[in-house]
């Protein structure tokens, strides 16, 4: 393999590799998590030397088949990341959110046959300026909202674990609530109050990070609309990509109304945002490599 960009592939997987064991190690508490955010920013170093030469090859913004979705995909999931450990530097945010971005580029490298993981000309429809406004937007929405919802689903993983139980008060909003601990029991407490307080720190981050991503959404939708409109002459055609990034949107605003409205916190919305994971698996990765539809990256029975 002498491809320039597919060997920076290759070291952004090696790096996330190496950083996720260590991740699970650091968020024993047997590591300060230093190590981890170096590799993963690494990662994301690599990851971006390798989209700007693809651009500089290809002529294009690197974003037009899987291959270069995918790694685009792992980049802004890991500058996620790397962007909510600014805010809260914790060991559990890198153990979290490192396998996203090494399934995208793992993926990206080891699965794809060689023919689309090559550069290749753009067909006319994407031959339009709204290919960098709409596409990279809806993949930024995309990282922040599957990286928010991974932080989501490592709450419902320390309630597990702590037996914590996230219960919805008397007028309807939500609390982090001891399930079986009692005051004999002072090194059992003392667990419980530090792992309340990561679910709720991290109940918090999901929360700020699944916003950000739904606002990315839906301007993402909108600029497609429009794109839509001026290469196809009609704003939306329920082609399968556009149905279900817009089931995506309901499920997320689903999420936003609960928490905004209803006051839920913990456990309620946690499972909402963790259904919004799989939808987004079925809207970006089954749509694309089943080749249904204009939106589509065909593989098994795609162009």
């Amino acid at each position: 393999m002498t491809d320039p960009v597919l060997i920076l592939g290759l070291i952004a997987f090696s790096l996330l590799l190496i950083a996720l064991p260590i991740a699970f190690w650091a968020a024993s508490g047997r590591e300060n998590g230093r190590t981890v955010r170096v590799l993963i920013a690494l990662a994301n170093l690599s990851l971006t030397s390798q989209l700007i030469l693809r651009w500089w090859d290809s002529g294009h913004f690197p974003i037009s088949n899987l291959y270069e979705s995918l790694c685009f995909l792992a980049w802004a999931c890991t500058l996620t990341q790397l962007l909510i450990e600014r805010t809260w530097s914790s060991p559990i945010i890198s153990a979290a959110a490192t396998p996203i971005g090494l399934g995208c580029i793992a993926f990206a490298s080891f699965a794809l046959p060689d023919k689309l993981q090559e550069a290749s000309p753009l067909v006319p429809a994407l031959r339009s300026s709204w290919l960098v406004m709409h596409v990279s937007v809806i993949m930024a929405s995309y990282a922040a909202l599957l990286v928010g919802s991974i932080l989501s689903a490592t709450i419902l993983f320390i309630d597990h674990r702590t037996t914590i139980e996230l219960r919805s008060n008397s007028i309807g909003s939500g609390g982090y609530r001891q399930a079986t601990l009692t005051p004999g029991n002072n090194s059992l407490l003392s667990l419980s109050s530090v792992n309340i307080g990561n679910g709720e720190q991290l109940d918090n981050l999901s929360y700020r990070t699944i916003t950000v991503g739904f606002l990315l959404l839906s301007l993402g939708i909108v600029s497609g609309a429009v794109w839509a409109n001026e290469a196809w002459g009609s704003w939306w055609s329920w082609d399968p990509k556009e149905t279900w990034a817009l089931i995506c949107w309901l499920v997320y605003a689903s999420y936003l109304h609960v928490r905004l409205n209803r006051g839920w916190h913990g456990r309620k919305p946690a499972l909402v945002a963790v259904g919004g994971f799989g939808v987004i698996a079925i809207c970006y990765v089954g749509v694309n490599l089943f080749g249904v539809g204009l939106h589509s990256y065909g593989w098994f029975f795609g162009n």
